[in-house]
């Protein structure tokens, strides 16, 4: 029976090692292909007509005019008389055409006759939201009535975070084509195994038909799960058009207005609590939106679950705008940001260091967390050089630029997938290793790699790693940070049973069995005796002519100890603030973050400084931005959807908490829980360096002079 347990922290040859990604130099070169960059032969275009209106009824459709121009090859109307559309660039209808330009006249062409109704995009202040707000009943844990009565002091505040847009720089789409009865998919996706099914599902043809690939994907954050109706649409007109190949990547604007969206908060909040810090109560009224489904309450207050005496209410807002999807942590950067400002609030009222009382209700976070919390608090404040920069709210000192420092927390899940993996070896010495898994630009081929390469003891260019296409065993998407648990696990089990095969092959050459041996430094040997060894090559030549090929599966109900999940992350900002301009500087982002068992210490640096540069995206500048009396979103394009360039994220220092304890819980994800607690961290650096919260990310200059403003006209 193999042996599948992680090897020892300091026995391991290729896991733990900083390994740069294997297609970093493809990517840096631009020679990497994403599914937007194929041109088939004889390939059409395809445009959608979307709606203008926010809300209206559709009461005709004419597509007459523009199914007699040349070039346009089919028309399919998304939409039908009498239904209703419900946000601006909502699908109405489809062309296909010869080229892109025809594509776009004929879309011109059609005509809709539009009865509008009434809209409501706006969801800032709950009052003026009359029906469209849809509460969802009052919980109540404890006394908290008897909690604010007895409080040594109260704090009150109201917070908001509002609705941003996943931005992927490869918008969303595909290339899909018919070849008899098979279609050919070429998506951007989250989910090479799972998407088609999915598209078979809604064609009404066996999954079998549905031939799936894709290289790499230009971000998907959450939101590319589906074929979506751009898909399934674009399936039809491919047949239609006699099975040629068909390509449609959904427009800028389209893009930011449809493709997804991480939802609103906002908040009423009071706290509770004694002399000391100790948190004793908590009221919140909350409210959110994401579209037409409202928005769920965010998980408040955060971390801290078991503040004894709770009452929260919350609203779901009904607005006219595109749907919400997941979005890299849903829900957690927006109860982070409302529990943090509100804990750091009551720490500046009660005229203490915020980590202190952050620290002191730990105790209100789950028991398993509550050490590497405090942990992590230490650790943070050591890099951040909190001991000799942080100073009480508005303590700022002379000058207009002031500076200031702030804390965020995080939690996550990140527990590993259902994944398949295929492991073979030649008789020739190759390896090869096959998951129908996705490489989100994270370094999952890496890690996989890596993973195959130490249980087969070789080095990396040994191995040839094949995802990205359905042909190969499933894996599940890649969502929730639980790729790289499913992968690593299952690349693991599956290698790990075919070193088994080979050592069954190679045991009598020494009179032994397969558990007498190693595969280490490239060689199969005697366990404890190298003179009795064999290179990997010469052992791979006692298969004879038969390659050995054999399964391995991260089953989520038991992951034999590989991966596990649940994991902390505490992040501090250090900003300067103009206060004559109200523009916020990044000055540092301290990240400490654990993940279990690490594979790749580089990659998951990365990843968790990308994951800050979202959250100083968030925290500054991302936003979309209804207009109420049109409907429409007023910044959809890159002008004024604003990005952090380089020169506004600052100093980005990452610290992965690998201790023993951490290493010994198998590996858990990273992707999510890193991009949670930066806006908190940076809101309340601000707040610390001008001496007022400002309520309503992002903190750009406007909003942060009217706050000033407020405090000097209080």
């Amino acid at each position: 029976m193999p042996n599948y347990n992680w090897p020892p922290m300091d026995q391991r040859q290729q896991m733990g090692k900083r390994q740069s990604r294997l297609d970093g130099i493809e990517k840096a070169t631009g020679r990497a292909r994403y599914s937007s960059d194929l041109n088939r032969p004889g390939m059409l275009f395809a445009v959608m007509l979307t709606s203008p209106y926010a809300h209206a009824r559709v009461r005709s459709i004419d597509t007459s005019a523009a199914q007699k121009l040349a070039g346009v090859t089919g028309i399919r109307t998304i939409v039908k008389a009498g239904d209703e559309v419900n946000w601006v660039s909502q699908e109405i209808a489809i062309v296909a055409a010869t080229s892109e330009q025809i594509a776009r006249d004929a879309v011109r062409l059609i005509q809709v006759d539009y009865e509008v109704l009434p809209h409501v995009v706006k969801e800032e202040n709950l009052a003026k939201a009359g029906n469209r707000a849809r509460p969802a009943g009052e919980q109540v844990t404890g006394d908290p009535d008897k909690a604010f009565k007895e409080a040594d002091v109260i704090s009150e505040g109201q917070y908001g975070i509002p609705v941003l847009t996943h931005c992927c720089l490869e918008s969303h789409g595909q290339v899909i084509e018919w070849r008899g009865d098979t279609i050919y998919f070429y998506p951007s996706t989250q989910n090479v195994s799972g998407i088609g099914p999915d598209l078979a599902k809604n064609l009404e043809v066996p999954a079998t038909q549905v031939k799936v690939h894709m290289d790499h994907v230009g971000g998907g954050f959450g939101s590319k799960f589906p074929s979506d109706r751009w898909g399934i649409e674009c399936a039809r007109l491919s047949k239609e058009s006699g099975g040629r190949p068909l390509k449609l990547f959904l427009d800028r604007a389209t893009e930011l207005s449809i493709a997804g969206n991480r939802p609103s908060a906002f908040a009423k909040i009071k706290v509770a609590a004694k002399r000391d810090g100790t948190i004793t109560g908590w009221e919140s009224t909350s409210w959110a939106t994401g579209g037409m489904s409202g928005g769920g309450m965010p998980p408040i207050p955060y971390v801290m679950t078991n503040i004894p005496n709770r009452r929260l209410n919350h609203s779901a807002v009904q607005t006219n705008g595109g749907p919400l999807r997941a979005w890299r942590a849903p829900n957690h950067p927006q109860a982070s940001f409302l529990t943090c400002a509100a804990v750091e609030d009551l720490a500046a009222k009660l005229g203490m260091d915020p980590l202190e009382v952050f620290a002191k209700n730990v105790q209100w976070a789950p028991e398993a967390r509550r050490e590497t919390y405090l942990h992590q608090f230490k650790k943070a404040a050591e890099l951040s050089e909190w001991s000799k920069r942080w100073h009480r709210r508005g303590d700022s000192g002379p000058g207009t630029v002031k500076r200031g420092m702030g804390v965020g927390i995080c939690t996550w899940g990140g527990a590993g997938h259902l994944s398949n993996c295929k492991a073979t070896i030649h008789p020739d010495g190759s390896v090869e290793i096959e998951l129908g898994s996705q490489d989100l630009g994270t370094g999952t081929r890496t890690v996989i790699t890596q993973v195959a390469a130490e249980t087969l003891g070789l080095p990396l260019d040994a191995i040839k790693v094949k995802i990205g296409d359905n042909s190969y065993p499933p894996s599940n998407a890649s969502g929730g940070s639980t790729t790289v648990g499913g992968v690593s696990s299952s690349t693991r089990i599956a290698t790990s049973n075919a070193l088994e095969k080979l050592f069954e092959k190679v045991a009598p050459a020494w009179n032994t069995t397969a558990d007498k041996l190693e595969a280490a430094g490239g060689k199969i040997q005697v366990k404890g005796d190298s003179s009795k060894s064999l290179t990997w090559a010469a052992a791979s030549k006692k298969m004879g002519v038969q390659s050995i090929t054999e399964m391995g599966q991260n089953d989520p109900k038991n992951p034999r100890g590989l991966n596990t999940q649940g994991v902390c992350g505490v992040q501090i900002a250090d900003v300067s603030v103009d206060v004559e301009t109200g523009v916020v500087k990044m000055n540092r982002l301290v990240a400490v973050q654990d993940c279990g068992l690490v594979i790749n210490p580089k990659l998951a640096e990365g990843q968790v400084a990308g994951a800050c540069i979202m959250s100083i995206c968030g925290a500054l500048m991302e936003e979309r931005i209804m207009d109420a009396a049109t409907g429409r979103v007023l910044n959809p394009e890159m002008e004024f959807y604003k990005l952090a360039g380089i020169g506004d994220i600052g100093e980005i220092l990452v610290h992965m908490d690998i201790r023993p304890e951490m290493d010994s819980r198998g590996v858990i994800g990273l992707g999510e829980p890193p991009t949670i607690g930066g806006i908190a961290a940076i809101a309340n650096a601000v707040a610390n360096a001008i001496g007022v919260r400002v309520p309503v990310v992002p903190l750009t200059p406007d909003r942060v002079l009217a706050a000033l403003e407020e405090k000097r006209s209080a």
